[in-house]
């Protein structure tokens, strides 16, 4: 599995997974159109010229073919967020663990952060395994922060400190 930015061209891989509605249950987009996934694209490619930049889309492949897509985006000088995504033939495999813990890595290490948080469903048993693997801690429960399809959504909250991310058991 290999990170590098996300780049126009990416666009039809994306769109295999963010059509799907199993893939967007938990998000306040999607499933996304043609042009709407373009869109996408479009901006996570153009967000790697931005200065300063603060948005760092990653496409995740594996032998050569994009099978998902991840994010860094930093909140201040001192905090990151994360967030992935990954075609459903990929599920369970590791991946996404495997892109976020490079994520959370680039966040310490390149970015000199003293947070990462990602925030998730709390039906979605899925992502948060994802997180809890990663060594976040669970901080709590928003209530009610995104409207999508099926009402009001609730917010997990996980993160973990730069010094807790350094002593954690290497694997």
């Amino acid at each position: 599995m290999l990170l590098r930015p996300i780049e126009e061209d990416d666009w039809p891989a994306v769109h295999l997974w963010a059509s799907q509605e199993r893939v967007c249950r938990f998000q306040a987009w999607g499933p996304n159109t043609t042009e709407q996934t373009r869109e996408f694209v479009w901006e996570a490619a153009k967000a790697w010229t931005s200065s300063p930049q603060t948005r760092f889309v990653y496409a995740i492949t594996l032998d050569g073919c994009v099978v998902g897509n991840c994010e860094l985006n930093l909140r201040g000088r001192d905090q990151g967020e994360i967030s992935y995504l990954l075609h459903p033939d990929y599920w369970g495999k590791g991946l996404a663990t495997a892109a976020a813990s490079q994520l959370v890595q680039l966040g310490f290490d390149e970015h000199n952060l003293h947070r990462v948080f990602a925030t998730c469903d709390p039906r979605n048993v899925a992502s948060a395994a994802v997180l809890r693997r990663l060594g976040m801690s669970y901080e709590g429960r928003m209530r009610e922060t995104m409207l999508i399809r099926d009402g009001w959504r609730d917010s997990d909250l996980y993160s973990v400190l730069a010094h807790e991310w350094h002593a954690r058991p290497r694997r």
